[in-house]
């Protein structure tokens, strides 16, 4: 198949669930019935190739080490296709004992659809699905990792699209992700993390960028931490669709329970990249008063906005000699009052080395205006004391919803970071000292004069004037009009 049949292939199973199941829940049924084909297929591969080893010995192409994944007798995508009753029990019980038998790299990964509730997959619309999915063989010879992986993204981004607002949850604007890789620049060796890593594209998209570049992205090391269950097995799947197992993705409360530790205190990283979850307001801010991993350091967030309680886990977890970090957030974390003090102490630890506004609708399925936070533990001599902002509000592709960086935006924008040096009308290197008188705002249109609105669109006052009292005298007569036709 060519990648886009494949893409049509597989958001065919997604159309046969539609008037039936809620788009937003497509990805819980259909994520792991690829997966579960997927795994099946190579297991038929690796066992062939195997039993061609050993001049036909089955018991010898069935031992463990011949296989990425042990698919217990019984559990293979074949055993359930044969069922015709209670189709949905059979699955589940398939996927828990590869689950099982896979302890260490699958636990959980199949998430918690419920399978068996026939009112919403009733053995005819499962089987249809099985069908579907059994008309290719997914296996490693038909469908090469990066082909499967980059069908799978492609799933990712549908399915976003029919989410509506729950989208941001588990989908980040894969070209902001692209700038933000670049801008963090990871190298092989390197160790990077997602303290809330929805789907993995921000930590897939580092082991991408070194292959793109001819580096080794097997020695990169990807860590990340996500609160849904279901999004959570997605971000596991979607490594190992790409081929990808040197990684640890676990679930839980970033905030308050962080799953990445290392001799009780919270790991350290090289490279950190985030789309946190924006001014949630269930939280446990009592706890974070007194964090046992020290992260209040520059204070506690408002109950109705934890976003400082992420940042300052960021900061908390960034290696002290290269870590750096960027994050994607709403401009509100740059200049809120009930914030300032918590920034300015951000901003005194001398880490902060460049804001960038970026254009608005760069927010899965939201119009918001977004900023890139860029922080680095151990800034350059020439860094030290100031911090680069970039006005590219209009750097951006803008289609009625959505919105994404074309490639001369992100070089543009790239650019003008790497240099680190004042563009007229784009970028401006500030002291540090400016940037307190003004209060500890790191509002980017503080510093870079905004492109927004032009000379040419402000009246003077006076025509301002003149243009209401007219309209106003307008609005008058009408109104007369109106009223003696109705009398």
């Amino acid at each position: 198949m060519t990648q886009s049949e494949l893409e049509k292939y597989l958001w065919g199973a997604a159309t046969a669930l539609r008037g039936t199941i809620d788009a937003g829940d497509y990805k819980q049924y259909i994520f792991p019935l690829l997966f579960f084909k997927r795994i099946s297929d190579v297991y038929d591969e690796e066992f062939e190739t195997a039993l061609a080893e050993s001049d036909g010995d089955t018991a010898y192409a069935a031992f463990a080490e011949h296989h990425h994944f042990v698919v217990p007798a019984g559990a293979h995508w074949n055993d359930v296709r044969e069922v015709t009753v209670n189709v949905g029990l059979a699955l589940q019980n398939a996927m828990r004992e590869i689950e099982k038998a896979n302890p260490d790299t699958l636990h959980g990964i199949f998430g918690d659809a419920s399978w068996t509730n026939k009112d919403r997959l009733s053995d005819e619309m499962l089987t249809n699905l099985i069908e579907h999915f059994s008309q290719h063989k997914l296996n490693l010879k038909n469908v090469p990792d990066d082909q499967l992986g980059n069908a799978y993204e492609y799933l990712i981004k549908e399915f976003a699209d029919d989410s509506g607002h729950t989208a941001a949850e588990f989908y980040t604007n894969r070209t902001v992700v692209k700038l933000m890789t670049l801008i963090m620049d990871p190298q092989p060796g390197e160790s990077v993390y997602d303290p809330t890593c929805g789907s993995g594209g921000l930590l897939l998209n580092c082991a991408l960028h070194l292959k793109d570049e001819g580096k080794e992205y097997r020695t990169l090391k990807l860590y990340g931490q996500e609160i849904n269950l279901l999004t959570s097995a997605i971000a596991r799947m979607n490594m190992f669709m790409h081929g990808i197992e040197e990684f640890d993705i676990v679930r839980g409360d970033t905030l308050s329970n962080p799953g990445l530790l290392e001799n009780d205190e919270l790991k350290k990283f090289n490279v950190i990249l985030a789309n946190p979850p924006y001014s949630i307001k269930s939280w446990d801010r009592k706890s974070f008063e007194n964090d046992p991993y020290g992260r209040n350091l520059w204070g506690t967030p408002p109950q109705g906005c934890a976003d400082y309680a992420f940042e300052q886990h960021i900061h908390k977890s960034m290696d002290e000699n290269n870590g750096r970090c960027v994050q994607l957030w709403p401009h509100g974390i740059l200049f809120r009052d009930n914030e300032k003090k918590m920034r300015k102490k951000m901003i005194e630890t001398d880490t902060v080395e460049c804001v960038i506004a970026l254009g608005k609708n760069l927010f899965y399925n939201s119009s918001m205006e977004s900023a890139l936070l860029i922080r680095r533990t151990n800034k350059s001599a020439e860094r030290k004391g100031k911090i680069l902002f970039i006005n590219a509000f209009n750097e951006v592709k803008d289609e009625k919803t959505i919105a994404y960086l074309l490639d001369e935006h992100i070089e543009k924008i790239f650019n003008a970071y790497t240099a680190y040096k004042d563009v007229e009308g784009f970028a401006r290197l500030v002291d540090v000292e400016e940037i307190m008188k003004n209060d500890g705002s790191l509002l980017v249109t503080k510093y870079v004069r905004s492109t927004r609105l032009s000379d040419v669109d402000i009246p003077s006052v006076d025509k301002a004037y003149s243009a209401w009292e007219s309209a106003s005298q307008e609005l008058q007569n009408s109104m007369d009009l109106l009223f003696k036709t109705l009398a």
